[in-house]
């Protein structure tokens, strides 16, 4: 889930701390996070989709579902 993350980050043109600014999570949470330490709350999770403009789902989407949507 980082990766997605990193890569809509990227594509944004943001930094962490951007992200942490504009959707009011700290930065400790990318940092734990990027360091496997945790996985953001729901409630975090839903502000850094709304920031970037994806819904929840593009986080929380596995990859066997993207592959199983895209070879419908």
């Amino acid at each position: 889930m980082y990766e997605k993350y990193v890569k809509l980050r990227d594509e944004r043109g943001f930094t962490d701390y951007g992200v942490a600014i504009g959707s009011d999570v700290t930065k400790s949470t990318f940092t734990d996070w990027k360091n496997g330490r945790s996985e953001p709350k729901l409630d975090k999770l839903i502000k850094i989709a709304n920031f970037l403009g994806v819904t929840i789902d593009y986080f929380l989407e596995t990859t066997a579902e993207q592959n199983k949507k895209g070879g419908e």
